[in-house]
């Protein structure tokens, strides 16, 4: 993401520079894709999901579906969460 301000990338830990500033340490969880663009909700129903149980995420979105990062240490605990109201992971 470039804006006038910044530039976030999202890139395997091989790729850092030295001189970058970076937020190490996040587990990706993907949804099942394509979405298709009438649907609604569903990254919000994942946040708040995650927000319920005390975890914060980092979201993108791509044309074809969603990932949601969240930190490491609470990657068994996110997917619990959200098995707990009915998302599967394969």
């Amino acid at each position: 993401m470039r804006t006038p301000d910044e530039l976030s990338l999202v890139v395997p830990a091989e790729f850092v520079q030295p001189n970058w500033q970076v937020q190490p340490g996040w587990a990706v969880i993907k949804v099942h894709g394509p979405l298709d663009f009438s649907l609604t909700g569903i990254l919000a129903g994942i946040a708040r999901t995650l927000a319920g149980a005390g975890i914060s995420i980092f979201a993108l979105s791509t044309y074809q579906t969603d990932y949601i990062l969240v930190p490491e240490t609470q990657s068994g605990t996110a997917q619990q969460a959200l098995e707990t109201v009915g998302y599967i992971f394969e």
